[in-house]
């Protein structure tokens, strides 16, 4: 009896832990871990195109036969994307898309503003304690993220997966391949353009990184030296003319095709390195760069996710020469398509199609150039912020006597020395006098104190709004200047340097509209017309990663993304009829 009892203690236990150990298995099986193993990308990839304006992709976007053309038709595409501040710079642009934040949060207002502490003009990445690394010849400078305020999604996913991210980025510009990382990174390399040699800095490496110094070695920046840019399409698929009204090429091209490089292989010229750097061909160098780094380091093919971004900085250099309606533009975007896919192939065939997801967008556009806005009866120049500081001296000088008030104007951040904003808010006549100094300039539209902007964000006034996101208090100016319709500022309107026709950092649709497009595993394909910005990219990034953003002003574009069930609705869902 007692043996038979002792039988059936035994088989209930056993049945007891059978009937717990299934639902733990299951639970395992079916974890987020477990899921985010399998539908987590293994390689995130951000490409951002320097000075690309949204309607480029319909005024020449039926041209692109390839990569370009590849995310226009199976990524999601968001017509309307918009930068929605004012400062459309570099700096801040990509800053925005790499942290999902916009300048007010971020800091960095601008490529460079005037640092009232040490009474001077700073860049955004420049470092007195970081050294250059030069992979060639030596370089002087220090840059590092220091002046960033807030983490970027490659920073969130190297943390949050206990360091298995590797973070690799790369441009022509150091302020693009810096604040694309953040404040860490496995390889962050830039193009010096005074000596032709490729950099990176000891606020991310204490050496040369080795992979990159072996590509740099058997692709050396002279290889191209005597090439000429011609133009790749017939001339009959041009939309606009060549040498186009108000175009300022760069010292050493003409105004229309050809544009020789020129320089030898053994030892090119200071101009050669110069404009090997404006050229398509400094686009498809970063194309072969991308492809070494995920060689070297096998970048989508470790325990974690990685991060590669990249900017495409030649674009902004033609745009600023030569304008949005020009042969050298439409040209360099064919070639950009053809770069971009041999890197999807290149991708596909490394680290598996469905296995990375791709965001493109732009730092911001850039303006028509005035003579051709004139020439179509349009109100349009530039603004010399030399002529505006002139006038505000000038009007202060009955007021107040003779003697320097302003310390600097930034685009359109106006510095006054210090104590003299104060000064100007309890003198009303002499606030007024600046006032009208201001407006008197030709092509301002209005203009704001610092402190009508530090609780704006939420304005109802779009143009206040827009200025007020650009507003970092202690770093930008005590007023802030806003410019009409096809006006834009320049240090002195009368003495133009050449490449520089135009330029962009307004709150207009041509330098705020730019291309936000993803693409890959998770995204829905297809055209959306709701409200986007850059800044949505890193949250939409984090989300199908499973990392959390600490500080984002953007939102995930939940309505591009496919995600995975969750666990419970796995689990309840009825089993798919079989075929």
């Amino acid at each position: 009896m007692k043996l038979a009892l002792r039988k059936i203690v035994v088989i209930i236990l056993c049945a007891g832990l059978a009937a717990t150990s299934a639902p733990a298995q299951r639970e395992t099986r079916d974890s987020p871990a477990a899921r985010k193993s399998s539908n987590t990308p293994k390689l995130v990839v951000v490409l951002v195109v320097d000075q690309m304006r949204g309607d480029y992709i319909e005024r020449y976007g039926h041209q692109w036969t390839k990569g370009l053309r590849r995310l226009v038709k199976q990524g999601a595409w968001f017509r309307q994307a918009a930068y929605p501040y004012m400062n459309t710079i570099t700096c801040a642009g990509h800053s925005t898309i790499s942290t999902g934040s916009f300048p007010a949060t971020h800091g960095i207002i601008l490529n460079a503003w005037w640092e009232r502490e040490t009474g001077k003009q700073v860049n955004c990445t420049e470092d007195l304690k970081a050294q250059t690394i030069s992979y060639g010849s030596p370089a002087k400078g220090g840059h590092s993220p220091m002046r960033l305020q807030v983490p970027t999604l490659a920073d969130e996913m190297r943390a949050q997966s206990g360091g298995k991210t590797r973070v690799v980025t790369m441009a022509i510009k150091p302020r693009a391949a810096i604040m694309l990382a953040g404040h860490r990174s496995d390889s962050t390399t830039w193009y010096e353009a005074s000596s032709g040699a490729w950099a990176t800095t000891t606020a991310f490496t204490a050496a040369p990184v080795p992979f990159m110094e072996r590509f740099m070695k058997s692709h050396p920046v002279e290889r191209d030296a005597g090439k000429t840019w011609t133009p790749l399409l017939p001339e009959s698929a041009y939309q606009f003319e060549d040498a186009g009204p108000g175009e300022r090429p760069p010292t050493g091209w003409g105004d229309s095709f050809p544009h020789p490089l020129g320089g030898s292989h053994e030892k090119p010229e200071a101009e050669y390195y110069r404009l090997w750097g404006e050229s398509p061909f400094a686009d498809e160098f970063l194309g072969e760069m991308a492809e070494a780094a995920v060689n070297a380091l096998g970048l989508g093919k470790g325990p974690g996710t990685d991060y590669l971004g990249m900017s495409f900085d030649a674009l902004d250099s033609v745009g600023h020469a030569f304008g949005p309606h020009s042969r050298e533009v439409q040209d360099m975007l064919v070639r950009l398509d053809a770069t971009l896919g041999r890197l999807f192939a290149f991708l596909d065939r490394t680290v598996g199609a469905k296995n990375y997801v791709v965001a493109l967008s732009a730092d911001h556009g850039v303006a028509p150039i005035p003579e051709r806005m004139m020439r179509e009866g349009f109100d349009a120049g530039r603004i010399g912020t030399v002529e505006v500081v002139n006038r505000i001296e000038k009007a202060l000088e009955p007021i107040w006597g003779a003697g320097k008030n302003v310390a600097r104007m930034n685009y359109p951040d106006l510095y006054f020395l210090p104590g003299v904003y104060a000064k100007l808010l309890a003198d009303p006549a002499a606030m007024r006098a600046v006032k009208d100094a201001i407006s008197g300039v030709p092509g301002v539209s209005r203009m704001y104190g610092s402190e009508e902007l530090l609780d704006a964000r939420g304005s109802e006034d779009p143009m206040k709004r827009a200025a007020a996101l650009s507003f970092y208090p202690g770093r930008s100016g005590d007023m802030v200047i806003v410019p009409k319709p096809y006006w834009f500022f320049v240090t002195n309107a009368a003495s133009l340097s050449a490449g520089s026709a135009t330029t962009h950092g307004t709150l207009y649709g041509y330098d705020q509209r730019v291309p936000v497009i993803l693409m890959g595993p998770g995204i829905k394909s297809g055209e959306y017309l709701s409200a986007a910005t850059p800044a949505d990219i890193a949250p939409t990034l984090a989300l199908l990663c499973g990392i959390t953003l600490a500080k984002a002003d953007g939102r995930a574009l939940s309505e591009a993304l496919q995600l995975p069930q969750t666990a419970k609705s796995a689990d309840s869902a009825p089993a798919p009829k079989k075929p």
